[in-house]
């Protein structure tokens, strides 16, 4: 995959010796016009704009996201806790299956659960009539897949072939929405307006005589709204044409698009030697602190990397002899203790972090970079490390 960071915008300008290494930086004005162009799109077309925990979970900022956003999507049960104990609005939560000691708090925490097939919905009936008839209030949605792929890579494309997610629409009959209250729709990948207009091309017709009675419709995450280049005014019209037409309330799940440019990972160059080619050993682990670049993969943007130079080839500490970030062009290979950091990294970096080898996870700022204010939110211990084992 390529890396689709804008530049490094106002990150230019920080000076990387103020945060203590590694540390993301997260700009909140970069976040807060984020939310101001999803809110436009929410306000414009009339959609429901809910911020998805998966990508971006970062709630000391939950308050601002409540300023703009109509509420957030869970995953599971501990994003649907902390979406309660922070966030505002409606919460919808979705997982590809739920364990059945999980439901009813999961019940009594949503707005709305969405279900992975109608079987799933049939064998927690039970479940779902006792969270009712104790007082909750929710409703349930049913995830399509489209069987319409339009994804870039493979591992990315909830419409691959045997994938895990979503009802196939090739199955869907109009007994399958008894009791629901409206469908799931997610199959793009940090993706423009094109492929959500060729999906539901492709959908629409194979849903004939089935929106009528349902309330909503769900159209998920991988849209990247807030990306420069996105057709903002076509989607506006696209999300109106919709609920026109099938009298539905229609909702976008953005999680990457919230934060997309919005903050950056700092890391130290530890020690540097020669094999070959010129190598440099970070504090910074794809594999501990950047997983997508191993997984995905992918080379995350380089903030401030030369054209012509010499060419460094960039790890981390851990002993994973494939804990390489990528190869990156300097004027000379950087020493020991140089500051570098790499773009576009609020979203998922974050929230996938872990421990290997007992890797230190990154601090957490929080900078403005209309005032220049930084507030350190989060360091991590030793103890983080040890009191998630035995």
């Amino acid at each position: 995959m390529e890396t689709k960071a804008a530049g490094p915008g106002a990150f230019a300008r920080l000076d990387l010796g103020r945060v203590p290494s590694p540390c993301f930086v997260v700009d909140e004005v970069a976040v807060r016009r984020n939310l101001a162009v999803l809110k436009d799109v929410g306000d414009r077309s009339g959609a429901s704009v809910l911020l998805a925990l998966k990508a971006f979970s970062m709630w000391s900022l939950a308050d601002l996201v409540g300023d703009y956003l109509d509420g957030v999507c869970a995953s599971g049960l501990w994003e649907a806790r902390l979406a309660r104990e922070h966030y505002r609005g409606e919460l919808t939560t979705y997982s590809p299956a739920y364990r059945r000691e999980d439901l009813p708090e999961i019940l009594r925490l949503s707005d709305t659960v969405i279900f992975n097939a109608p079987d799933q919905i049939a064998r927690c009936a039970d479940l779902i009539a006792a969270a009712r008839a104790g007082g909750d209030r929710f409703e349930i949605g049913l995830r399509l897949n489209p069987e319409h792929s339009e994804a870039e890579v493979a591992k990315y494309d909830p419409c691959q072939a045997g994938s895990r997610l979503g009802f196939p629409v090739s199955q869907l009959r109009p007994e399958h929405l008894e009791g629901v209250d409206g469908l799931h729709i997610h199959a793009l990948c940090e993706q423009g307006f094109q492929p959500l207009e060729r999906i539901w091309a492709s959908l629409e017709p194979r849903l004939e005589g089935m929106l009528g009675a349902l309330r909503w419709l769900n159209l998920g995450g991988g849209h990247h709204i807030t990306r420069a280049d996105y057709r903002r005014d076509d989607l506006v019209a696209f999300l109106r044409r919709i609920a026109d037409r099938h009298g539905l309330q229609v909702y976008l799940e953005p999680g990457e698009a919230i934060a997309l440019d919005a903050g950056i990972l700092v890391g130290e160059i530890l020690d540097t030697l020669d094999n070959r080619m010129p190598v440099a050993i970070m504090d910074i682990s794809a594999t501990c602190h950047m997983p997508d670049v191993i997984e995905a993969p992918y080379r995350p943007a380089l903030l401030g990397e030369l054209d012509t130079g010499v060419t460094v080839r960039l790890g981390g500490p851990s002993c994973l002899a494939g804990d390489i970030i990528g190869d990156y062009v300097f004027a000379a290979p950087p020493a020991p203790g140089t500051r570098i950091a790499f773009l576009d990294q609020a979203h998922y970096s974050m929230v996938k972090t872990n421990t290997f080898n007992g890797v230190p996870l990154p601090a957490i700022a929080l900078w403005n970079s209309e005032t220049d204010a930084l507030k350190l939110v989060r360091q991590f211990a030793y103890e983080d490390f040890r009191d998630r084992l035995s």
